[in-house]
């Protein structure tokens, strides 16, 4: 097994994509500063107005929306905690967003997830060949981002995320 290296930017692993990037979320509360004022904002009752598009589009969705039309299928799982947390809710609020960049997003409870194996880290599969670790601290602030190529591993993620995907409820359809 090889030792995870320190990770490239997001924008360049997904520009490098051809085919897939699936991406797994594992916490109920993340502690990232560029979503703090979001955050705030929608605890305070805020809601973006999708159609609104130039109020909540930035540079993270360009990105998705430029692989997207490349034909690179990129998935997000969600696997969460019930009740779910205000951060959550959130997330939940803010998904047609990540949906109109090109995402398929889906939802998973841990009750639902009994059974299936699930990673120790948040993370990204690019072409079922390349994982990009996202590490966080226990309140949920960003520690770092580790690249690892092994391959074996790769495939261990790549079919745990598989199972995941197929358990794991639309967006449409998972309410909160």
């Amino acid at each position: 097994m090889s030792q995870p290296k320190t990770a490239p930017p997001f924008a360049e692993l997904i520009a490098g994509c051809e085919r897939s990037a699936v991406h797994l979320e594992t916490r109920d509360v993340y502690g990232v500063p560029e979503e703090d004022e979001d955050f705030a904002a929608y605890l305070s009752g805020y809601r973006y107005d999708l159609a609104d598009r130039a109020s909540w589009w930035n540079s993270f969705h360009s990105t998705v929306a430029s692989a997207v039309g490349r034909g690179v299928i990129v998935r997000r799982m969600r696997v969460v905690s019930e009740p779910v947390t205000d951060y959550i809710r959130f997330e939940h609020a803010c998904t047609p967003q990540n949906i109109e960049a090109g995402e398929d997003v889906r939802w998973l409870t841990r009750r639902s997830a009994r059974g299936l194996l699930l990673p120790a880290s948040d993370l990204w599969i690019f072409d079922d060949r390349l994982i990009r670790y996202s590490i966080f601290a226990g309140d949920g602030a960003f520690v770092e981002d580790l690249l690892d190529d092994d391959p074996a591993t790769a495939k261990s993620y790549a079919d745990a995320c598989e199972q995941i995907w197929q358990r794991a409820t639309p967006h449409a359809e998972f309410t909160i």
